[in-house]
Parts: structure tokens; C-alpha cells; sequence
């Protein structure tokens, strides 16, 4: 079996970005009532909405996605927590319905109600209920909910504690994973998702949270930002601040995937990051779309580029299928029951 542990999404029915437009809208217009309620949309387009995953799990030889709302639109600067609440169980709600439709196809991930202006009691209730409730097998954590400005405390600070409490209670991991960027130096995609990417690894390296917290699984998306090519940096980094060997600071806690859209690129995640610690990803339909013009295939299509490392059988094995499934354990019932 093939995991894709990182798919979004980005096709969701007009429906969904109507509410979430009726709702900014209300936040500067003092006669109008921010919306409660999605305009209704049924299974039928629901099914339609998700056909060009459908068909691109069947080309790209991929058979389950683990699936999140759009990354770029949790946007938790927008709002306050209320805004923030009403519009992630919204989306929330949508994956599980997508999910429930094609449980073959698609495991739930949840966003979360982060704001810069609460603390973290929302995500909590949010993460426990789509874990509990609606069967999600991990979150979306975004360090930096004020959208590109950086106001959050290091992951490592003990004001995420009582989140990271949750998600060991609950056997669950978080893909470290920023939103939007109202920013204008760092384009959201191109820049702010690579820097928050390599920023969180750097927090890891500096602090003791798995220490703290021995069980608690961290994914960083995008292959990683910029850690596996400057792997020797950190290295370095780490022995001069008498700091573990990466090797052991990320075992059983730090996962990269394979969102890296290039073979020169995945041939280094995997000759530089241990084998154990990297999870099959493709984030489609999602950053880059288009075909690139030296291949002619997909840059998203990252499963070619798997298959195509120099890596051995039960290397490739424990990449696109065996981690996924210790980093998410509980995807394993589901999969049984599907």
C-alpha cells in the first residue's frame, strides 16, 4: 500500500469559500451577522469535488491520502477565536464527510482554531473531537498563527504544552504546517512554508521538548525546508551547542516527507535523513501544479521520484507505506475497516 501522509483540500465546493467570504466580511461591517451555517452541499458534489484527487491517486499509483483542509486558508490571523472556531469545524466537518464517502481513499487530518489573540483550549476541544468524533488521525499545527509576523512563542515553549499533552493522550502527530502569509517579504508557498519548515526544525534542535515529551511525533512537510541540504550545518550546529546527534535528536519524534518536486532533491532527502524518519507525501492538488517541462510529468508527482532514488526495496517500503503507519498508528484500524 501507498501512503500519501500530506493531501489538502483545494477542491473544495464554492460553497465553502462563500461562507468563509460572508464571513471576513462581517468582521468590518458592523450591520452584518457573520454566517453559522454552510450553504448546503450535497454528496453528489461532494464526490465531484474530489475526482481530480480520485484521479490522480489511480495514475500516480497512490491508494490513501491522508487528508487536511487547505493549508492556506486556515488563516488564523483573520478573525478572532470565535471566527477561528466557527471556520475550522467547518472545514473539519467537510473532510470527515469526504472521508466517510471514501474511506479507501481518504483518512481525515483536522485544522485547528489557532488565533494569535487565545490561548490554546479550542484546539484541545477541537483536536479531541475530530480524533473521538469523527475518527482524524492527527492535526495541522501552525507555529505561526499571526501569519508571517512571527508573534508565537517557539514550538518548543511550554505554552504548547497542554496541546502536546493531548496529542500523546490521543496517539496522534502534528504536521508542522504555517497558513497564509499576510506578509508581503515572504510569499506564502515560495517562501513562508520553507522558512517555518527549517525554523521549527532549528526550535527542536535548541530545546529539550522530546524530552519532555518522549511519545509526542512531529512531521515537517516540504522535505524539510532547507534542513537535508544544509544537513552538515545542523550537524555542526548541534555538536557546538553539545546537543544530541541528529540522528538521535529526531528518531522517534521528527518526520520529513517527500513534498520536494525534483529528483536531485529527493535523492538527497533520502541519502542524508535516516530512512525511519522520512514519509511518503506529494501535497497534491496543491502548491505546484503545473508539469514540468524537462520530464514532462507533474512536479507534484513525487512518487516517481521515489521509485526512481537509489534506495533498496525495504527502504522504498518503509517510505511510502511502513513509517506512515507508525507515525500514524492510528490509521491502521481504519485502513482494516475500509
Amino acid at each position: 500500500m501507498v501512503i500519501d501522509c500530506h493531501g489538502h483540500y483545494t477542491t473544495a465546493p464554492k460553497q465553502l469559500q462563500a461562507f468563509r467570504d460572508e464571513q471576513i466580511a462581517a468582521l468590518t461591517d458592523p450591520a452584518a451577522a457573520p454566517p453559522k451555517v454552510l450553504a448546503s452541499i450535497t454528496d453528489d458534489q461532494l464526490r465531484d469535488s474530489v475526482q481530480p484527487q480520485l484521479t490522480f491517486q489511480n495514475d500516480r499509483g497512490t491508494d490513501v491520502t491522508i487528508f487536511s483542509p487547505r493549508a492556506s486558508a486556515m488563516a488564523h490571523h483573520i478573525g478572532d477565536a470565535t471566527t477561528s472556531l466557527d471556520w475550522t469545524r467547518h472545514c473539519n466537518d467537510l473532510i470527515h464527510r469526504v472521508c466517510a464517502l471514501f474511506p479507501a481513499n481518504f483518512v481525515g487530518v483536522c485544522q485547528l482554531p489557532q488565533t494569535p489573540s487565545a490561548p490554546l483550549a479550542n484546539c484541545v476541544e477541537e483536536l479531541t473531537r475530530c480524533v473521538n468524533e469523527l475518527g482524524f488521525i492527527g492535526c495541522n499545527l501552525n507555529p505561526d498563527p499571526s501569519g508571517g509576523h512571527w508573534t508565537a512563542p517557539p514550538l518548543t515553549d511550554r505554552f504548547w504544552y497542554p496541546f502536546y499533552e493531548t496529542l500523546v493522550a490521543l496517539d496522534v502527530p502534528a504536521m508542522v504546517h504555517v497558513s497564509a502569509s499576510c506578509n508581503s517579504n515572504f510569499h506564502a508557498t515560495g517562501a513562508h512554508y520553507l522558512n517555518a519548515d527549517t525554523t521549527a526544525f532549528m526550535q527542536f534542535l535548541q530545546a529539550d521538548l522530546f524530552t519532555d515529551f518522549p511519545g509526542l511525533r512531529m512531521i515537517i512537510p516540504h522535505g524539510g525546508g532547507a534542513v537535508p541540504y544544509h544537513w552538515g550545518r545542523y550537524r555542526g550546529l548541534a555538536q557546538d551547542m553539545k546537543r544530541p546527534l541528529l540522528p538521535d535528536l529526531i528518531r522517534d519524534n521528527v518526520f520529513f516527507d517527500t513534498c520536494v518536486y525534483h529528483q536531485p532533491g529527493i535523492d538527497l532527502l533520502t541519502n542524508v535523513v535516516p530512512a525511519e524518519n522520512i514519509l511518503f507525501g506529494s501535497e497534491m492538488v496543491g502548491a505546484v501544479r503545473g508539469i514540468d517541462p524537462q520530464t514532462g510529468h507533474y512536479y507534484d508527482d513525487t512518487k516517481r521520484y521515489v521509485d526512481a532514488a537509489a534506495i533498496d526495496a525495504a527502504t522504498r517500503a518503509k517510505i511510502l507505506e511502513g513509517n506512515a503507519r507508525k507515525v500514524f498508528p492510528r490509521i491502521n484500524r481504519l485502513l482494516r475497516s475500509a
